[in-house]
């Protein structure tokens, strides 16, 4: 038996293949299966990648030709979406059994988008490294998105109108995609709310913290909150106390920006 809503994943080159089945299994095998699972090839991929794909006959790919980035690439797998509520799940994250159906109960509540605390993980969900929790209420996650990203993307289940009538992924802001995201929603009226129990696992390693810093990491990271400046969703005051020592943790050098992200961004 499946359920009424789709899920939307964006593969590429990089991927590992044992990974990918694991994540596409956990989805299809949870409590809560979607009726459609709609996968992005996001430009050419090899072999393996493709005989993991084409093992799961409830998967619809979406080739590309190029690699186009994530951002682009969930904006293409939208347009194959058959329904109005949609779950996000990245290629190499674990959905715990319940996952899917605790956020699909709430939003038939009537809410446009929902996310959960996630459990980061090495190697193997058994091996867990950190916690991401998040606000919970409307105005809770308002207050903190002029700060951070209110939502973990790959535990995020959305409406599609909602969405598309937000403008959806663009590719403005390169590895801050979702967070623009969210602010359009919520300044569109976007009903909104985050689980506090972990629903996902999210697979983390040691090139994270490297692809999460350096210099153009910051500068695209200080200009997306200067976006959030000059738009009114954020302050002066914010802005310097939140962003710029932000950008100041992305130019320090690797081992150094490893503690402080998971003493500042972790719950262990």
């Amino acid at each position: 038996m499946t359920y009424p809503y789709s899920v939307l994943m964006s593969v590429y080159a990089g991927e590992n293949a044992v990974n990918l089945r694991a994540s596409i299994n956990s989805v299809l095998t949870s409590e809560f299966p979607p009726a459609e699972f709609i996968l992005v090839i996001d430009g050419p991929v090899g072999d393996d990648l493709m005989e993991v794909i084409h093992s799961f006959p409830a998967v619809k790919p979406v080739p590309l030709p190029s690699n186009v980035g994530l951002g682009a690439a969930l904006s293409e797998g939208l347009k194959h979406v058959s329904y109005d509520i949609v779950a996000r799940m990245d290629s190499d994250d674990i959905c715990m059994p319940s996952r899917l159906g605790k956020e699909y109960a709430r939003m038939s509540e009537g809410l446009d988008i929902v996310s959960s605390a996630i459990l980061e993980f090495e190697g193997d969900v058994g091996n867990v490294t950190g916690r991401r929790d998040l606000p919970l209420t409307q105005e809770q996650i308002e207050e903190f998105s002029r700060k951070r990203n209110p939502f973990n993307h790959p535990s995020v289940m959305f409406r599609k109108s909602a969405v598309i009538a937000a403008g959806g992924y663009t590719s403005d802001f390169p590895l801050f995609e979702d967070y623009d995201l969210w602010i359009r929603m919520l300044k569109n009226g976007a009903r909104a709310a985050n689980i506090e129990e972990p629903l996902l696992y999210m697979r983390t390693d040691e090139g994270m913290f490297l692809r999460r810093g350096g210099r153009e990491y910051g500068r695209v990271m200080l200009s997306f909150h200067k976006h959030l400046l000059e738009t009114g969703w954020t302050t002066r005051r914010i802005y310097l106390t939140c962003a710029v020592p932000h950008y100041l943790v992305c130019i320090m050098p690797e081992f150094i920006r490893k503690l402080v992200y998971r003493r500042l961004h972790r719950k262990n």
